[in-house]
């Protein structure tokens, strides 16, 4: 009887090692997940269309913030970025009704291009609010550095 206890034991025991289900899956690993990282965003960008940027060098980012910072005062200060290693994506998403955010996913990388989705979402439910404010944010996003062209898609 006991012999057979410790059999079931074994063997539940081993079932429930082997078992798939029991097993973890692979997360995405930490440079995957922050390929693409948010680094500034404002309701006021300046700019009245929709419009999508490439900055490679701090003096074209300079350039820009002087027209987000033209009608503000004090103005944003400049992110910090190391552009021998990573480059800007900027999205200048027109005028805006109600709170939103831009996501952004790369689609498709091959030798020539890096095509980036870009999505709306908004961030609370419609039917809950009150009055819709009209904006026209920006969002400012890093990813490391790539020598090809960046192809926005929007979504």
């Amino acid at each position: 009887m006991k012999r057979d206890l410790h059999l079931y034991m074994v063997l539940l025991m081993l079932c429930l090692v082997s078992c798939k289900a029991q097993k973890e899956t692979q997360e995405p690993s930490a440079d995957e997940q922050s390929k693409i990282v948010l680094v500034d965003q404002d309701e006021y960008s300046g700019f009245a269309e929709y419009n999508t940027m490439v900055i490679r060098d701090f003096k074209s980012l300079a350039k820009f913030y002087a027209e987000v910072n033209k009608t503000r005062k004090p103005g944003l200060p400049i992110p910090k970025i190391d552009f021998s290693q990573e480059m800007v994506l900027v999205i200048c998403a027109g005028e805006q009704k109600g709170p939103q955010s831009a996501e952004l996913s790369v689609l498709e990388e091959n030798n020539a291009d890096l095509v980036v989705g870009v999505s709306m979402k908004p961030n609370q439910d419609p039917n809950t609010l009150t009055s819709t404010v009209i904006s026209h944010p920006f969002y400012l996003y890093k990813i490391p550095s790539v020598d090809k062209e960046v192809v926005f898609q929007k979504r």
